[in-house]
């Protein structure tokens, strides 16, 4: 009877056991920011798991997650300008995945890895063909904001058939032919001596008219000069050179002034110099004499 007894309770906890396996394995849970699809003998099933519980067939299916959150990688692209220039790009491409499309996604390209090699990867390359060629080299740098929208415009509708949601692009790095490049730094050096050489100018007309203003001040003050002159009758004229004579000859105190009768002349200013010591004695020595 005991013996009855414990085969029965093992039966019990191996049908326990085997039940609550199948209970764990009959469901499952899907995260916020995940999407499910449940494959049933290796054929997808229609309708996406959403976040939330699930039942599953134990055994015979599985359900691959995929993560809808914002995703973003790095993609090159290479393309030809308007005007037949080389041209290269990185793009940092963000992006996330139609939850409601999944299914489809999971049928035609399979993991993540396949969806950023096989499409995201190829149609990058497309849409920066189709961006770069609407503008030259020269216009991609000066425009580049405009080349990344056309960009934007571009991509999203190519990877909108996908399933695949484009949210925001950045232009992480443009490199030119080396042709280019030193063309463009030719030019760079070329406007700045052009620069330069108007700057150049415009200090030499400045210069140039300011003497002219200065030779302008000069004739005036002469032409002053000379009516001032030309209304004291000619005696200023005298004063002037006398001036001009004492200051010539080393500017030494007049020790002789003339003046004339009237009030109004000109004095006339003249030194004398320093008798020599021999020349005054000589002919006091020779007048003694006699």
């Amino acid at each position: 009877m005991k013996s009855i007894t414990g085969n029965a309770f093992r039966g019990l906890l191996i049908m326990g056991a085997i039940a609550l396996f199948l209970a764990f394995n009959s469901f499952v849970v899907i995260n916020p920011g995940q999407a499910g699809v449940l494959s049933i003998l290796g054929k997808a099933q229609d309708g996406t798991l959403l976040e939330g519980i699930h039942l599953k067939p134990p055994f015979v299916s599985q359900v691959d997650i995929y993560d809808v959150t914002v995703q973003k990688f790095e993609v090159p692209a290479q393309s030809s300008t308007k005007d037949l220039q080389y041209l290269s790009a990185s793009f940092a491409i963000n992006f996330r995945l139609d939850p409601m499309r999944i299914v489809e996604i999971r049928r035609k390209q399979g993991t993540l890895a396949n969806i950023v090699s096989k499409v995201i990867a190829p149609q990058t390359q497309e849409a920066f063909k189709i961006a770069a060629a609407r503008r030259t080299a020269e216009e991609s740098i000066t425009q580049r904001e405009e080349l990344r929208q056309d960009f934007d415009i571009a991509l999203s509708q190519r990877l909108e058939k996908y399933g695949i949601v484009l949210l925001d692009t950045s232009v992480v790095d443009v490199k030119f032919s080396d042709e280019f490049a030193h063309a463009v730094e030719d030019k760079q050096i070329a406007e700045q001596q052009a620069q330069r050489a108007v700057y150049i100018a415009q200090q030499a007309q400045q210069e140039a008219q300011a003497e002219i203003n200065r030779a302008k001040g000069k004739a005036e003050a002469q032409r002053l000069l000379a009516e001032t002159l030309k209304s004291a009758g000619g005696q200023l004229v005298l004063q002037k050179e006398a001036i001009e004579a004492w200051r010539e000859g080393g500017a030494q105190m007049p020790r002789v002034l003339v003046m004339g009768k009237d009030a109004g002349s000109v004095p006339f200013l003249f030194n004398l110099g320093e008798p020599d010591a021999e020349s005054a004695t000589e002919p006091m020595s020779s007048k003694g004499a006699r």
